[in-house]
């Protein structure tokens, strides 16, 4: 990466570019559209094209000095439809306080105000522009500036700032939105400059990978059996009282069963009988007034 285009504070660091690698940011997809070209490093021998790192870390930066310095952070919007970057855009939301959209985009979400979801950011980023391609066109519609991250086969049409990466790995959108968020909350001021861990920004790039349900449900299996074997207790007993706490909120349905097969009273009610009361419909209404035993 040439030095002279990023201040010596904002360069990456060996740590950065190892963390890059190791996530497979580098690695993109067998075909390349044009508009991608100038970021493409080479094409493996396997058809694989790969991405220039350096061009990556330049406009990840770029889109961070963009992002910081918009006064308020509510007008940011981040957006993946793709259930890859779902935890990575709530993470990013909740640590800069930007407006999150994870999962369908609602068309209209920014043309048409008379929505509930109705919403007027300065900047919006994506995912994916492939798959995030109504956000981007409902931006065009009311110029909103786009920032997405584009693997080799992205179209940059209505894209602003295209930051050069893998968006199919779920490991390499994680650290993508990771290292956006700490560049941008190092511009701030949030945080200072320097090694993560206890002596700078705690947060890790774990948190911002996405996890498949399952796994999160079998490792409160096995946390829940770990407890009770430390305790002597049964494990196999503690692993289904926390799998069925998992899946406690999916009984509700039982117990409307319930109420809905139950009767209503236990005694057989005969439609065809008289009615206990004995009034005479026939009689006069005078007279009828006059006689308190039936009638009216």
């Amino acid at each position: 990466m040439s030095s002279d285009k990023l201040p010596a504070s904002l360069q990456a660091t060996e740590e950065d570019i190892q963390l890059l690698l190791a996530a497979q940011c580098h690695l993109g997809t067998k075909n390349c559209d044009k508009t991608m070209e100038p970021y493409v490093y080479k094409r493996r021998a396997d058809g694989i094209h790969v991405i220039n790192v350096g061009k990556t870390w330049e406009k990840l930066v770029f889109a961070a000095r963009i992002l910081a310095t918009i006064d308020n952070p509510n007008d940011v919007c981040v957006i993946s439809a793709r259930p890859y970057g779902h935890r990575a855009v709530l993470k990013y939301a909740a640590l800069t306080g930007a407006q999150p959209i994870a999962g369908r985009f609602t068309p209209g979400n920014f043309t048409n105000y008379i929505t509930k979801s109705f919403k007027e950011p300065r900047v919006i980023i994506v995912t994916d522009p492939r798959v995030d391609h109504q956000a981007i066109r409902e931006a065009a519609y009311v110029n909103i500036p786009v920032i997405a991250f584009c693997d080799t086969d992205a179209s940059l049409k209505f894209v602003d700032v295209a930051i050069p990466t893998n968006n199919k790995s779920r490991h390499s959108v994680g650290l993508m939105w990771y290292l956006l968020c700490r560049e941008v909350l190092r511009l701030r001021g949030s945080i200072p400059r320097g090694p993560t861990g206890p002596s700078g920004w705690e947060t890790l790039p774990d948190l911002f990978f996405y996890r498949d349900p399952e796994e999160i449900e079998r490792e409160a299996a096995e946390k829940a059996a770990e407890a009770a074997a430390a305790e002597g207790g049964d494990a196999a007993a503690a692993a289904t009282e926390a799998a069925a706490n998992l899946a406690g909120e999916w009984d509700a349905g039982n117990t409307a069963d319930a109420v809905f097969a139950a009767q209503p009273t236990d005694q057989a009610l005969d439609w065809s009988a008289e009615p206990a009361t004995g009034a005479d419909w026939n009689a006069d209404p005078a007279q009828a007034a006059q006689d308190p035993s039936g009638g009216w």
